[in-house]
């Protein structure tokens, strides 16, 4: 190979690989640029994201598993409570994930009624059964806990996600989107209890005004069900009328 052809290779080299430097340079300012205008906007959804988890957190984990511990009154779900409890570690875990295994079929059909366009009923099932399966969830965990962190790789997993998790929700406590949701919570928490309190006077004469015609329907109905069983008793006891036999003269 000649000189000149060695000597044109290498300029063409020296060439293309400034131009793929200068390309990557644009690129990266490209990028860099881009990334300060969606900064803002990507930082904003995601401190709303996270303070929306919190608020399910604190709003919705603690008072639907505080509402299902309220079923421990009757005396079956105390004892199904009891069982839970008494679970080995892995039953534990198995029984952690019945629920949402449960809610499914329900899940399955408020995506039929999505498709079929019952938007409306689709998101009832839809929430209804979400709302179900996470009350059945926290409460579950609240139960299985000590078994559930006798199991090594569930324990070592807990111990990292609680800090980082306590340290994350730290952060959002801090953050706008959070101090605004609690001034929202706050407004809405006095605008209810105003409601109520306006709303209370009103359902109470109208309970004054109902209750004695109900206890007049009640009555009627306590009557006509002791006739109903007095005439039922009445024909127990009526002698049967008997058929003459075969033989007997007509």
């Amino acid at each position: 190979m000649s000189e000149q052809l060695k000597l044109w290779i290498e300029v063409q080299a020296r060439q293309l690989g400034d131009a793929v430097a200068r390309l990557a340079t644009l690129i990266g300012r490209t990028l860099l640029i881009a990334w300060d205008l969606i900064r803002p906007a990507l930082v904003l959804a995601l401190n709303v994201l996270a303070a929306l988890i919190l608020l399910f957190e604190e709003w919705g984990w603690r008072p639907l598993s505080n509402l299902v511990a309220q079923l421990a009154r009757f005396p079956l779900w105390a004892r199904t409570e009891l069982w839970i409890a008494g679970l080995p570690p892995y039953g534990a875990l198995l029984a952690l994930g019945v629920p949402s295994a449960i809610l499914i079929p329900a899940k399955l059909l408020g995506v039929f009624l999505l498709a079929t366009g019952h938007i409306v009923s689709a998101t009832i099932v839809i929430v209804a059964a979400k709302l179900a399966s996470t009350a059945l969830i926290a409460r579950i965990f609240l139960l299985t806990r000590p078994a559930l962190m006798q199991i090594e790789w569930f324990a070592r997993a807990y111990e990292i996600f609680v800090p980082w998790q306590e340290a994350l929700f730290a952060r959002i406590r801090a953050s706008w989107a959070w101090r605004y949701g609690r001034i929202v919570k706050w407004r809405v928490s006095n605008y209810l209890r105003a409601s109520w309190r306006q709303l209370r006077p009103r359902l109470d004469a109208a309970w004054h005004d109902v209750r004695p015609r109900m206890m007049r329907v009640r009555e009627w109905l306590r009557h006509s069900a002791q006739a109903l069983g007095a005439r039922i008793a009445s024909l127990r006891t009526t002698e049967p009328r008997r058929l003459p036999p075969p033989d007997a003269p007509r």
